[in-house]
């Protein structure tokens, strides 16, 4: 698509603003502020996801919807409880980058029942607009913007625009949850969270997390025998790469250290209060299976097949597929499923997932989201 002027320089600026290494907060403010003067907005939430399960682990608000916390409930069971198609679960499965209702509805909006549940009654919102964070096959969250009943609707040119910011909102979550852990924040002792090392514009590591001394030591004895320090640089050199390069995925690696544990290393260059580039926070960590499958295997009781179809249910996946991924018929992953309804004291899938995102994610909202995607 050709973009006007206005549209060009505010790609432009979320692309320079994904690259800056901000915190979270302060990306996804500046960034959404500088939507609205190509897509002019009255109300907008921004939501982070995780990407295993694609519920929701953070929300933040601007304009009408600022300080509105009324009907989060009411949202939540629609998203998680109903069939609605322009659920972000649902739009994760596709291949959609951005809608907007009125276009999707094709004018009838009371096909949604999140707009004429909770959007239409609750605060006069007459369309919806609806961005996916996509960073490849992975959505990180999603930015929702409003338009009162006198507004006209999102335009079709406008839900286009919103989907060519797509990976820059991704990249800039990604670095939002990696400064947030540069920065530092209180942890519990005894639980081992992602190591950070900061390497400066000249290849030195300038600064380390407690406790990333002894990552790199485990490194120091990988599989391969090679120098960390080898890999570290391979990322950095990576991770500077993507500023000249827009639409280019944040590098990472993974690594088998000589104990037979699998770490996770990320790189994302960070960009100084006055705009010097060419530092890079690198994090390592366990590669683990999603968290929060372990958590709804130890709350239900759930064997090991159970597990392993309960993380595909959870990650929208498909009775056909499930059986293709697991090599099992379709018949024996109903009785799993079956078994882990009964087990979880629900009746469906749609019930199973609403269970898990009001057991397992809305008690920990106001967490800080690591760069998995689960809460840190």
């Amino acid at each position: 698509m050709k973009l006007r002027l206005t549209e060009a320089r505010v790609q432009g600026d979320v692309d320079v603003l994904s690259r800056g290494g901000l915190t979270l907060d302060d990306f996804l403010a500046e960034a959404t502020a500088s939507v609205q003067r190509a897509v002019p907005w009255v109300g907008a939430c921004v939501s982070t996801h995780d990407p295993a399960s694609m519920m929701l682990t953070s929300a933040r608000k601007y304009g009408a919807l600022e300080s509105v916390n009324d009907h989060d409930q009411l949202f939540g069971i629609i998203e998680y409880g109903s069939d609605e198609p322009t659920s972000y679960r649902s739009l994760a499965a596709t291949e959609l980058r951005a809608i907007g209702m009125h276009e999707t509805t094709s004018g009838e909006i009371e096909r949604s029942e999140r707009m004429t549940r909770l959007m239409l009654p609750f605060y006069g919102f007459a369309d919806e607009a609806r961005l996916m964070f996509r960073d490849g096959s992975r959505v990180w969250g999603g930015l929702a913007l409003f338009r009162g009943g006198d507004d006209p609707s999102f335009a079709a040119d406008e839900v286009e625009f919103l989907g060519t910011l797509s990976e820059s909102f991704a990249r800039g979550v990604r670095s939002g949850m990696l400064a947030r852990l540069a920065i530092g924040h209180p942890a519990d002792p005894d639980v081992a969270g992602p190591a950070v090392v900061i390497v400066d514009a000249h290849d030195r590591i300038s600064q380390i997390s407690v406790g990333a001394d002894e990552r790199l030591a485990e490194l120091q004895g990988d599989a391969h025998g090679s120098d960390p320090l080898t890999l570290v640089t391979s990322l950095v050199g990576a991770a500077r790469r993507t500023l000249t390069m827009p639409g280019a995925g944040l590098p990472r690696a993974r690594v088998r250290t000589g104990s037979g544990i699998w770490l996770l290393l990320h790189a994302s260059p960070l960009r100084g209060a006055d705009g010097s580039v060419g530092d890079v926070v690198v994090t390592i960590e366990e590669a683990r299976p999603p968290e929060i499958v372990a958590l709804v295997v130890a709350a239900f009781g759930l064997t090991p097949r159970e597990r392993d179809v309960t993380c595909l249910v959870l990650q929208g996946v498909d009775t056909k597929d499930i059986a293709a991924t697991l090599h099992v018929s379709a018949y024996t992953v109903q009785d799993h499923l079956k078994s882990v309804f009964d087990k979880a004291g629900v009746r469906s899938r749609r019930e199973l997932i609403s269970r898990v995102y009001f057991e397992q994610y809305v008690p920990r909202m106001g967490a800080v989201v690591g760069p998995t995607g689960w809460f840190a």
